[in-house]
């Protein structure tokens, strides 16, 4: 079993570029610069999307990465491009109240737009398309709570779905286990690490440096605006731009006050026989279950099926992903016992990042700017965030739904998610009671 992401062997298929089992970056790592109008750290969607912005409009950007370029959370998901917010529509108005969640779905279907453009100008080939998604309801209770998600989808949202009861679900999904489903063909799928790729290739063509294997180790006022302290010297910048999500480390202490790292884990089979892949998820959409304690999967281009999940509660680590996967087997098993002689070839995890509203910002904190808290549905709403705080640190007077310079720290928390095992089980028992 391969204990890296299956993404990362898809891309050996790209031109002038080979398989790299640490993730791979677009053109080779360069030198440091001593100085340059903006430094964005991380080398994910948020940060590449932001130091493509910023490239058209004419600054000079150099991109810092510890790793490589598209190593974290952007070549480690499940390659979901889904509609709406982690916070379905109801929460959303029992929160916010009508207006503000109206406004609040519109960014997401933005960021969505925006993807479709990133990815249409730039030419990247990324297995886009435009598949669909399947919510599957885990309970009987879920899937009569469907009904009113799609009355109110269609009457706030002007955002149409339909059900598909547990009579019928075979036309969607070959199992017997879900009680229906819910069927939202506005959301999309892709091959993450080569979406990462094709855009760190886009950053580059720009005109902004990125150079890896450089870990910041603090960010400092100075006369020119900051010095970012590198593990591989000093650069002198007018703005930062914190750009690390679910890997933000002590460098930057007050948005790791506020950003919550959590594991998400996935396996992914052997590829499978043409009939057995096509009875699993007929329409190949990306497809989630109803629990807090959610699986997620799908089925790749090469008809694998990739399984995953919240396995462990905590952050992500060789120790936990181990554990992880035979749990994440359990429960393949579960949902599609046909696969019980289907080898796992590929194990691995990755951290999200979590806000304490589980909604994701951008904004500034003490003068430094940032993006990120996506909680799992970061694929187009990185894109987004990423430019539109590009904008802004371009000096375009802009207003944003999500931006937020008042963000606020969560109280007894600095860094070190001690309560995660906690949250893990009351979602447990949440979703045995519900």
């Amino acid at each position: 079993m391969k204990e890296y992401p299956y993404w990362w062997d898809t891309l050996a298929s790209l031109p002038h570029r080979s398989a790299e089992r640490e993730g791979g970056s677009a053109g080779g790592s360069q030198d440091l610069p001593h100085k340059a109008d903006v430094v964005v750290v991380g080398a994910g969607y948020t940060g590449l999307a932001a130091a493509r912005r910023l490239a058209f409009a004419g600054a000079s950007v150099v991109v810092v990465e510890r790793e490589r370029a598209g190593w974290g959370a952007s070549s480690r998901n499940g390659g979901q491009v889904l509609t709406g917010l982690k916070l379905d529509a109801a929460t959303l108005v029992a929160r916010y109240g009508e207006a503000r969640a109206r406004e609040l779905f519109g960014v997401a279907t933005a960021a969505i737009a925006d993807l479709d453009a990133v990815i249409a100008s730039e030419s990247i080939a990324c297995e886009y398309t435009r598949c669909g998604h399947l919510q599957a309801a885990w309970k009987r209770s879920h899937y009569e709570a469907f009904g009113g998600d799609q009355a109110l989808l269609a009457r706030l949202f002007d955002h149409h779905v339909r059900l598909v009861p547990r009579g019928e679900q075979r036309s969607e999904i070959g199992t017997d286990r879900y009680h229906g489903v819910l069927v939202d063909d506005a959301s999309r799928a892709l091959n993450p690490a080569q979406y990462a790729r094709g855009l760190a290739d886009a950053v580059t063509r720009g005109g902004a440096a990125i150079v890896e294997g450089v870990r910041v180790t603090g960010i400092d006022r100075a006369a020119a605006g900051w010095r970012v302290s590198t593990s591989h010297g000093d650069v002198e910048s007018g703005d930062v731009l914190l750009a690390t999500n679910g890997y933000t480390d002590g460098a930057a202490p007050a948005l790791q006050r506020r950003f919550v790292p959590v594991g998400s884990y996935i396996i992914a089979t052997e590829p499978l026989d043409a009939d057995v892949a096509d009875a699993l998820i007929p329409h190949r959409r990306v497809v989630f279950d109803s629990k807090n304690f959610l699986y997620y999967f799908r089925v790749t281009a090469d008809r694998r099926l990739l399984f995953g999940g919240r396995a462990e509660f905590g952050t992500a680590d060789p120790e936990t992903t181990c554990r992880a996967a035979a749990i994440l087997r359990e429960g393949m098993l579960a949902v599609f016992p046909q696969l019980a002689g289907v080898g796992i070839e590929y194990a691995w995890s990755g951290n999200v990042a979590f806000t304490r509203d589980q909604m994701p910002r951008a904004g500034r904190l003490d003068g430094v700017y940032y993006a990120g808290g996506y909680a799992g549905h970061g694929i187009a709403m990185a894109t987004h965030l990423g430019g539109e705080i590009a904008r802004r640190i371009a000096g375009e007077p802009i207003t944003h739904p999500l931006f937020d310079d008042d963000f606020p720290a969560i109280p007894a928390y600095s860094g070190t998610p001690w309560f995660l095992p906690l949250v893990g089980a009351y979602y447990q028992v949440k979703d045995w009671l519900q």
